[in-house]
Formats: C-alpha cells, structure tokens, sequence
C-alpha cells in the first residue's frame, strides 16, 4: 500500500530557463549542422542566415546561462548542494543509479532515488550535470564568441592555437553536447511511465509514492534524502543518512 502525494519540484523560473535553453541549443545544433555541412543540410534558407541564427541564439544560451547561475547561486543559494556530487554520491550512489538505468529499470524495478525540492539529482545526473554546465557549455561558449570576433579577437585565436582548432574544439565539444541531450532525453522518460520526469517541467509538480516503510523521524529529518532500500538493491553500497 502506498499513497500519493505532490511535490511542487520545479519553480516557475527554473522552468522558463530549461525550456528556453532547450530551445536555444537545439537551434544552434541546427544551425551548426548547416553551417558544418552546406551541401548536404539546408535548414534554413541561406548559409548566411544560419551563421544569424547561430550567432543570436548562441548569444541567448549565454545569457540564459548567466541567469541560471545566478539564480541558484544568488537567490536560492542552492548551487552546491544541487549540482556537486558528495562523497557518498561517489563512492555508493553511482554505482547504485547505474545499476538501476543499465539493468534493474527493464525488470519493472523502481528508481532507488527520489526527488526532493532539496535534493533533485541522482548521483549520476549530479555528475553529468557538472561536467556540462561547468564545463562543456561554458567552453562551447568561449570557443563560440572567438569564433564569432575573429578580427578583434584575433591575438586570442593565435595564442590558442589558431582559427582551425578553435573551430574544431568548437565542433568536437558541440558534438558532445549534441551526445548529452540524447541521453537526457532518454533518461527523461524511465521514470513510472514515459512522461512522469517531464511532466514536472510543465507543470511544476510531481507525484511521488510516499512508502510505509519511511519512518516518520526520516520523513521530518532536515536535508533528509528520500533513498529505498529495495531488496534488489541489497547487494549494492547502501548509502548511509545523514
């Protein structure tokens, strides 16, 4: 038995920032696939206006980017704890998520973590996550603006190894970006059904099953991470409470 409560997950801001993200990096691997490749992609109507759209969505990425750090950093004082893996993260949490996605998922088992307005990534999406806002997507940026200011830049692109790597660094690190997004988008849909992990994007909310065996001291236990101990999980690193 188990009964279902909702959990407002997703703030309206943090919506509004992943959805105009999303859209503004699928139009640059649009437009970048077109630029890269114009014989054979023709999106848009002219190589010309796709280096536009590139360039003016490139530019609200950035910004989008600067407000979502300030906004966890800043305002919700978050950035931390959300997004840098701890070391039980490490050392028990990934192996047992992995587990999960590789093998118990197509079992019929339920996800060992579950989200919490405190505590919304796994281990595996903490680590994913610091890679590419850390690092992937603060470097595609940087190679992109000296891509995009070649004269007045142009000392920049020589000490850096010149125009061809920084446009093959550029291409390389979109690429993995591009890698990235497919796998966020198919992790997003192994949840209870296909659309329980996207529907909190819309909507803000999410039902979770609130389990029995939670005792009521964890459920009221600040910073508490709501982790099941599955019996399928028992042969992994159980992570210990705080």
């Amino acid at each position: 038995m188990s009964e279902r409560k909702r959990i407002y997950l997703q703030p309206i801001p943090v919506r509004i920032w992943h959805w105009s993200n999303a859209f503004g990096i699928i139009t640059l691997i649009l437009t970048g696939a077109q630029i890269r490749f114009p014989e054979s992609i023709t999106i848009f109507p002219s190589y010309k206006s796709a280096i536009q759209v590139h360039n003016v969505a490139g530019l609200i990425v950035a910004v989008s980017f600067t407000l979502w750090f300030f906004y966890y950093k800043m305002v919700r004082n978050t950035l931390d704890k959300l997004y840098i893996p701890t070391e039980e993260d490490l050392k028990h949490g990934l192996a047992r998520q992995l587990a999960f996605y590789c093998f118990w998922y197509f079992l019929g088992k339920p996800s060992p973590y579950h989200a919490t307005p405190d505590s919304k990534f796994n281990p595996m999406q903490k680590s994913a996550y610091l890679a590419v806002m850390f690092v992937l997507v603060p470097l595609v940026a940087l190679t992109g603006i000296l891509l995009m200011n070649v004269t007045p830049l142009r000392v920049l692109i020589l000490m850096s190894g010149g125009i061809k790597i920084i446009d093959a660094l550029h291409f390389l690190l979109a690429c993995s970006l591009l890698a990235f997004l497919c796998t966020h988008v198919y992790l997003a849909t192994l949840g209870k059904t296909p659309l329980a992990y996207i529907k909190p994007m819309v909507t803000g909310w999410e039902d979770e099953p609130e389990h029995e065996e939670e005792s009521a001291e964890e459920a009221t236990t600040p910073g508490y991470r709501p982790v099941r101990h599955y019996p399928e999980y028992s042969g992994l690193p159980q992570e210990k409470r705080p």
